[in-house]
């Protein structure tokens, strides 16, 4: 039978706004805990900008204490909906009571939030075949199986719901479990567990500085090192909020991939990219001669940067204009960034924004999220390993 479509009243659309707002959350997760479309809750916050243009949310302490009420008051509504999106895998024709009952069981396990009497009605099953079928003693696979989803669930959680199969896969094998990725993937899919996509979407700020005489690329796509601090890339990203954009420029360590340099402000200057690379210099010991590589805009190439990165003794590596593959470890970063944490977030203010990335850069980034390219480790991990081995050599 069709269901009703469901309405919303002003209050919960308000309610579910500020969730969004006011704790920088993404609206897709906010969404999904609420149990309503991404693409209707997207359209209230649009509205809301629409109706609030130039004013910020409030954030004092009575207004963040009702909407820890509220957002208790709406987990509860919530419920049903979640659940059913859940189980849409094991409620297609044909499926065996048998794979319903471990459902129920897993969301037992892994939830503990829904009530056995409501999953049961909701999976059109009868509570007493289900206590029977527990009560039966459980095979090795589906005891590993049940096992497997708390811990895949729990890693998926951790990195903010970004994680893909191959991460999860790896940041249990550094748990010392052992598992098929294979296996990880196909109960990432029963528990509904899907990974933020990205956008393809990227406006260019390359603009060369033909005033300035050729620099070479000293890299050639080359993107590692046999040392911290003896190459490193940067570049400049935007960030869209209500007031306007927030540039973002970074430098990246091509031995351990770490952020080791960033600043942010509402232009893309060149005293932006100059406090990014003073930034680095201050906190990361670099070697002499030490190669910084960008693409060919024209505050990369321009007299003050140039002197700026020689009183550092650092040597200046440009790519070819419009070549983003001669700059790909730092737009991979920013890829990473706008599709783990920006594109799924609405910033009213440059502030907002700001706290949140300096956030993202030095409490996930740096030292939690796993990189393909250093073996799936953290880049403080591959760091900290460098100069610990260093010291004791």
């Amino acid at each position: 039978m069709a269901r009703s479509k469901r309405t919303f009243s002003l209050e919960f659309r308000e309610d579910a706004v500020k969730m969004v707002l006011e704790n920088s959350r993404p609206i897709a997760q906010v969404a999904r805990e609420l149990g309503v479309n991404e693409g209707t809750l997207g359209n209230w916050v649009n509205k809301y900008r629409r109706d609030h243009a130039g004013e910020e949310p409030p954030l004092d302490v009575s207004e963040r204490a009702r909407l820890r009420e509220a957002e208790r008051e709406l987990r509860e509504v919530k419920m049903e909906n979640e659940f059913l999106k859940k189980a849409a895998f094991v409620l297609r024709p044909g499926s065996p009571v048998s794979e319903k009952y471990e459902f129920i069981e897993t969301m037992l396990t892994v939830l503990c939030v829904y009530p056995i009497h409501l999953m049961c009605r909701w999976m059109s099953v009868s509570r007493s075949g289900f206590y029977d079928w527990r009560s039966r003693p459980a095979s090795a696979t589906a005891a590993r199986r049940a096992e497997l989803a708390v811990l895949i669930e729990h890693v998926f959680t951790a990195s903010d719901e970004t994680y893909g199969y191959r991460r999860v896969h790896a940041e249990l094998a550094r748990s010392g479990i052992t598992v098929d990725p294979d296996l990880v993937r196909q109960l990432m899919r029963e528990l509904d567990l899907v990974p933020c996509q990205p956008r393809p979407f990227r406006l260019n700020l390359t603009a060369q500085d033909a005033d300035q005489p050729a620099i070479a690329d000293l890299l050639g796509r080359d993107f590692t090192a046999d040392a911290p601090g003896t190459k490193m890339v940067g570049d400049i990203t935007y960030i869209p909020t209500w007031e306007g954009w927030v540039y973002l420029a970074t430098v990246i360590d091509c031995y351990s991939k770490k952020i080791i340099g960033w600043a942010m402000d509402d232009h893309y200057q060149t005293p932006l990219i100059t406090a990014a690379i003073t930034h680095a210099a201050s906190r990361t010991t670099l070697a002499p001669g030490a190669v910084f590589h960008s693409d060919r805009g024209s505050n990369y190439t321009s007299f003050d940067y140039g002197k700026v990165l020689a009183d550092l003794d650092i040597r200046r590596s440009v790519g070819r204009t419009g070549i983003c593959y001669d700059n790909a470890m730092a737009e991979s970063f920013f890829a990473a960034l706008k599709n783990e944490l920006v594109h799924r977030t609405v910033y009213p203010t440059r502030t907002h924004a700001m706290k949140d990335i300096a956030k993202y850069i030095e409490t996930r980034y740096n030292p939690r999220r796993l990189h393909s390219a250093i073996g799936y480790r953290t880049p403080n991990e591959v760091h900290d390993n460098y100069q610990s081995l260093a010291t004791a050599a």
